[in-house]
């Protein structure tokens, strides 16, 4: 009984939504998506403004020599402040100047595989899917595109904080400390081909 209420109550909603009642009018407006669309179409290029994505100064990544030899080396990535951090009551928490290690506080969770744009398959190769690669030339946005895989910038500042000096380059922590692990490709040509 309460099925046969419930299935005509539901019967009876459905053709209420499609009738009509009262006096209709047509829509006077025009369609506003046809409209931005049109807009869009008649709007000057971003890119046309922007120029090629070679000199957009996003797009250039810090430059790295090639690893000469397969080695390790340990970086403890010493932060000091540059001002004062304060309570909201004014009370200083810590002072300008003051030195620490990020990495008692917080941890890498994943590695940087950084290398030049011609070592990029043995990086996919050998990059972890949770890994960041960073790139130091090239359009990574191209790059990514083809390879399906997100793929970054070495920026100036990574380079500096971490002391990069040469690529390919895994990155990783251990403990406190991160560990640089530099990868000498030249005596191996199959790991050392690019796309």
């Amino acid at each position: 009984m309460v099925g046969a209420l419930v299935a005509a109550l539901s019967a009876g909603a459905a053709s209420a939504a499609t009738s009509t009642i009262g006096r209709t009018w047509p829509i006077a407006e025009p369609d506003a998506m046809m409209e931005i669309e049109g807009r869009a179409a008649r709007a000057p290029g971003l890119a046309s403004q922007l120029g090629p994505r070679a000199s957009w100064s996003a797009m250039r990544a810090a430059t790295l020599g090639n690893a000469a030899e397969t080695r390790v080396r340990k970086v403890v990535p010493f932060y000091t402040l540059e001002q004062d951090i304060a309570l909201p009551d004014g009370k200083i928490l810590y002072p300008r100047g003051f030195t620490f290690n990020p990495l008692d506080y917080v941890a890498l969770p994943q590695r940087l595989v950084i290398v030049h744009p011609r070592n990029l398959r043995w990086a996919l190769k050998t990059a972890r899917l949770t890994d960041f690669i960073l790139l130091t030339a090239g359009d990574v946005l191209e790059l990514s595109e083809r390879t399906g895989r997100p793929l970054f910038i070495l920026e100036e500042r990574v380079k500096a904080r971490l002391g990069l000096t040469v690529a390919p380059v895994i990155v990783a922590q251990e403990g406190k400390v991160l560990v640089l692990r530099e990868y000498d490709l030249n005596n191996d040509r199959q790991l050392g081909k690019g796309l």
